[in-house]
């Protein structure tokens, strides 16, 4: 493990669009050890812009000496690549939603302990910090605005030709939809700017196209 002042030693798994993001963003406090990726050739681009290392197999990343695995790959991989990291005593960074249903996250949750000197597992609700945000919170909590009785959230993913043919449009891989693709974003704001958890919870989900 790293010493107060040396940076974090970081891998990613999965360097596609998002990973390369996370890469960029670690300036002096993170660097990038090694990755890995099911296209070898990504990741080799990336090693070699952070003169990293690359490695074939996943498990290699989380072998190696790190303090904090990011996990940026499809929904469906997303689980096991953090329970693994967790058994491998690494920290994680999950992109969201942190996995492709309920029931992995809740074998995420049975493999880690979250407390002061255990492995920590966060996942990436990075809308908190975009600057509108955090001025929409700072109103609330002033009390300009009284008492916030609801939030209602609109949500897109920019479309593409052939973008029904890439992996958000296949159910096995991503769970399915714009509701767990970009949904939890408009989820995690909501309970942020409500600052409370939900106590019940009711949906309808439709696919009109």
């Amino acid at each position: 493990m790293k010493s107060d002042k040396s940076p974090f030693r970081v891998g990613i798994i999965g360097c596609g669009l998002i990973g390369n993001k996370r890469a960029d963003a670690l300036g002096k406090r993170g660097k990038l050890i090694a990755c890995s990726d099911l296209n070898f050739s990504r990741a080799e681009k990336m090693a070699n812009k952070f003169s990293a290392t690359a490695y074939k197999n996943p498990k290699s990343v989380i072998a190696d000496d790190l303090d904090i695995i990011i996990v940026a790959t499809r929904h469906d991989s997303l689980a096991k690549f953090v329970i693994d990291a967790v058994k491998g005593k690494k920290h994680v960074f999950v992109e969201k939603p942190g996995a492709i249903n309920q029931a992995a996250i809740g074998l995420i949750r049975k493999n880690y302990n979250d407390g002061p000197g255990q492995i920590k597992v966060r996942v990436g609700f990075n809308h908190r910090y975009h600057r509108s945000m955090l001025k929409a919170k700072e109103i609330i909590e002033s009390g300009k605005l009284g008492e916030l009785m609801f939030v209602r959230g609109r949500y897109g993913h920019g479309g593409r030709v052939g973008y029904d043919k890439e992996w958000r449009a296949n159910k096995k891989l991503s769970g399915g939809g714009e509701l767990i693709d970009q949904g939890p974003h408009l989820i995690d704001l909501s309970r942020w700017f409500l600052g409370e958890e939900f106590e019940k919870v009711n949906g309808v989900a439709d696919t009109f196209y």
